[in-house]
């Protein structure tokens, strides 16, 4: 299992070195960077979701622990292109906190869903998070910058999300399904929350 977060982690990274090799030290690409880098780490919304991500990818184990993760920050970078070009996508606001209520519900009822599913699930939602970051790219930022900062900000919360499950799964069985159904319903309430304008 070690071994499996060790390549997640080198996945992740490799996920985000073709944007941060395209960034040049200008003060646009820090500005980028520095904001892009903050955007995920601002809302609850987004560090909800991006924590239940990487325990969601610990759950289900194999090469879904490297995968799913991977897949959220490379189809979030597309949903940023997207967002960058101000190219349409409905409901942004109502797919982000959809995002954290499913899956808060998935990682409490440890839902063992087929890898394919779990993927098509994961880039769903990525293209509303990726959307939301790169619609509110400041207009002083460079954008590849930018994107690097998200990107990389995305995946230490999938790791953190890793290292949670990790942890809990050192608990125990009985203790760390209590802990996980227990952290899985207080994601999917607080979504719950967000999605009515109560949060």
């Amino acid at each position: 299992m070690k071994s499996a977060i060790k390549s997640g982690l080198l996945a992740l990274a490799a996920a985000a070195l073709p944007a941060v090799a395209s960034a040049h030290p200008a003060i646009g690409e820090a500005v980028g960077f520095s904001h892009g880098f903050a955007h995920p780490m601002s809302g609850l919304d987004h560090i909800l979701a991006m924590v239940m991500v990487g325990v969601f990818a610990f759950q289900l184990g194999g090469r879904a622990t490297w995968l799913v993760p991977t897949t959220f920050v490379l189809v979030m970078a597309l949903g940023g292109v997207l967002g960058i070009a101000s190219i349409n996508v409905p409901f942004v606001e109502t797919g982000i906190a959809l995002s954290v209520v499913v899956l808060g519900a998935i990682v409490a009822l440890h839902v063992k869903a087929p890898l394919a599913t779990a993927l098509g699930i994961i880039g769903l939602f990525a293209i509303f998070h990726g959307y939301a970051h790169g619609a509110e790219m400041p207009e002083n930022a460079a954008a590849a910058g930018y994107a690097a900062g998200f990107m990389i900000a995305t995946a230490l919360l999938h790791v953190a999300g890793l290292a949670l499950g990790y942890l809990i799964g050192r608990a125990g069985e009985r203790q760390g399904l209590f802990v996980t159904r227990t952290a899985g319903g207080i994601a999917t309430i607080a979504g719950v929350g967000i999605l009515t304008g109560l949060i």
